[in-house]
Parts: structure tokens; C-alpha cells; sequence
């Protein structure tokens, strides 16, 4: 349990905020009268007292609401928990949607300290339920959203210029939707590696998706380098997923075996290659989807890997 220690807001983004005794918090929308309030996954931000008192600590002059932060709350250490987790705070009920951020253009403190704690400390939420929040009012975790997030990726120069249209990408998401995951990301991107490899890190230490499916880029031509960007970010293998899927692919025609697809664990994320058609990217899901929910949740620490 933490309580409230600063509610924050301002009406420009870019800006330091400016402490108020309370706000309104409206459902899928985030705090009135705040410029970051809007229809999407960062609505409200939220920092931790005790890390904004280290930073004090080190001669940082810094008042509350200088980071950008919405909430302030002293007791629970936000950085901690993964995204999905719920707090609710009085009638409030947030979902924390991403932990930490880039940050492109450093601020103020920054150039003043050389440091910033926002960008590794702060995390981010959006208004499931509206409600108002006062300084003083006490937060408490709820657990965790249940649905499993899921984020799709997919590769191609062509689609990425506007030359074709990416028809394998909503193929996938609506799959995924469709068994009872939800989207929380869809990114079309040329085949470029390194490009890969920055959505990949970004997605999986930030966003933290159960599942990252990619689709596009594991064949024999030469920009042909989804699995060697997968490889780059992951911690562990699982070469489980893409051996079933060549032998099931295989009876369908024998180029399954040309195919380069990886799978892979970073964090609490399993990441998976999927080919490039949308015919072969719903014959390669058939194959592994009933058996994701397990995975899945061995990795939210959810259960128990059970021998059959």
C-alpha cells in the first residue's frame, strides 16, 4: 500500500507540472485538464517518492513535478511491478502500460545534473476507472490485468514505403484477438535489423507483452534478417516453436525448410518469427496457439511447469 504524496498536472506537454490538491481522473482518457491525457497508453505517469528522494539526495533542487510526473506515491516502488499491473486508488483504477521511456531531448535536469530519473524510474499508466484522487488518498495493487498482451511486428521494405499493403500483419492481430489477446502494439517497419532490434528492446523491457509476434523477413534474401535481429536481444532459445512449425509446414510444401524463423525469451517475453504471407503466417499459428497459454504463463510465474 502508498499513499499519495503529489498530484501533478499541466496544460502543455513538454513542461514541468504544477502540484494541485486533486484531480479528476476519467476513464480512457487520463486526468482532466492535463496535456498528456488523451486516447492512448500513456495517459497518466507515476513516480515512486522514495527514488525522487534519492535523487534529492545527491544536491538535486527538484520540486515535485519537475520530471513530468502525474502521482507521486510514497511506499510502493513502481519500477518493480510489470506493466499490466493494476493500482487502484478510491473509485481510480489504473493499468500501468509501460515501464520507463526513451528519452530523444534531455530536459532541464539533465543538462543540470547529468541525469534524469523519469526515464528509468517512471512508469505509465491509462484510466481503466474515472474517479477523483486527492494528496493523502492511499494506493494499493490489485494484481494484474488477466487478458495476455500481445504486440505484432512486420517486416517489409515494400509495405514500409506504401509500395504494397501489409496484409499479414492484421492477419495476425486479429487471430490474436479473436483467442482473447490484446494488441497493445502493431509496427510496420522495413527490413532493417538494427531498427528490429531498438522496437524489439524497446517493446520488451518497456511495454512488456506476454508475446511478440513478427512477420516477414526470415527467408534466404540478402535483407532477409529477422532472426539474426531476434537473436541479437534474446536472453534464452526456444527452438521448440520454430522446429514445430517447419515439420507441420512441411507437409504443406518442402520450401518449410528454407525457412530461417527463431524464437526467443527476453525478460517475460516470448518473441516468435512468423513468415511473411498471411496464408503461411495462420498455418504456422495453428501450430503453436493452443499451447501459449502454458508458455505463457510459466513465464508470468503464473504456474507450474507440469510433466505430462
Amino acid at each position: 500500500m502508498g499513499t499519495v504524496e503529489a498530484i501533478c498536472v499541466s496544460g502543455r506537454r513538454g513542461t514541468p507540472k504544477t502540484p494541485v490538491n486533486s484531480a479528476r481522473f476519467v476513464a480512457s482518457f487520463g486526468i482532466r485538464g492535463d496535456a498528456h491525457a488523451g486516447d492512448w497508453h500513456r495517459q497518466v505517469s507515476l513516480l515512486s517518492a522514495e527514488r525522487v528522494d534519492e535523487f534529492r539526495a545527491r544536491g538535486a533542487e527538484v520540486a515535485y513535478g519537475a520530471f513530468g510526473e502525474n502521482l507521486v506515491v510514497r511506499g510502493l516502488d513502481f519500477r518493480t511491478l510489470p506493466a499490466g499491473t493494476l493500482l487502484r486508488c478510491g473509485d481510480v483504477l489504473l493499468e500501468m502500460t509501460q515501464i520507463g521511456k526513451d528519452c530523444h531531448s534531455h530536459c532541464a535536469i539533465y543538462q543540470r545534473m547529468g541525469d534524469c530519473i523519469m526515464p528509468r524510474e517512471g512508469v505509465f499508466a491509462r484510466t481503466l476507472e474515472g474517479g477523483v484522487i486527492s494528496v493523502g488518498d492511499r494506493m494499493t495493487v490489485e494484481g494484474r490485468q488477466t487478458a495476455w498482451r500481445a504486440a505484432v511486428v512486420t517486416l517489409s521494405d515494400r509495405a514500409a514505403r506504401g509500395e504494397r499493403e501489409d496484409r499479414s500483419g492484421p492477419v495476425i492481430a486479429e487471430r490474436l484477438q479473436k483467442n482473447g489477446y490484446e494488441v497493445v502494439e502493431r509496427l510496420l517497419l522495413p527490413d532493417d535489423p538494427e531498427a528490429l532490434q531498438r522496437h524489439l528492446v524497446r517493446l520488451c523491457d518497456q511495454r512488456q507483452p506476454d508475446l511478440i509476434l513478427t512477420t516477414g523477413g526470415t527467408g534466404f534474401s540478402p535483407r532477409d534478417r529477422t532472426p539474426e535481429a531476434t537473436l541479437a536481444v534474446a536472453e534464452r532459445l526456444v527452438p521448440g516453436i520454430p522446429e514445430a512449425v517447419r515439420a507441420a509446414s512441411l507437409s504443406v510444401t518442402k520450401r518449410a525448410m528454407l525457412s530461417r524463423a527463431v524464437a526467443a525469451i527476453r525478460g517475460r517475453t516470448l518473441i516468435i518469427n512468423l513468415p511473411g504471407s498471411p496464408k503461411a503466417c495462420t498455418e504456422s499459428m495453428d501450430v503453436f496457439l493452443d499451447t501459449l497459454p502454458h508458455a505463457l504463463g510459466l513465464l508470468r510465474d503464473e504456474v507450474r511447469d507440469c510433466a505430462r
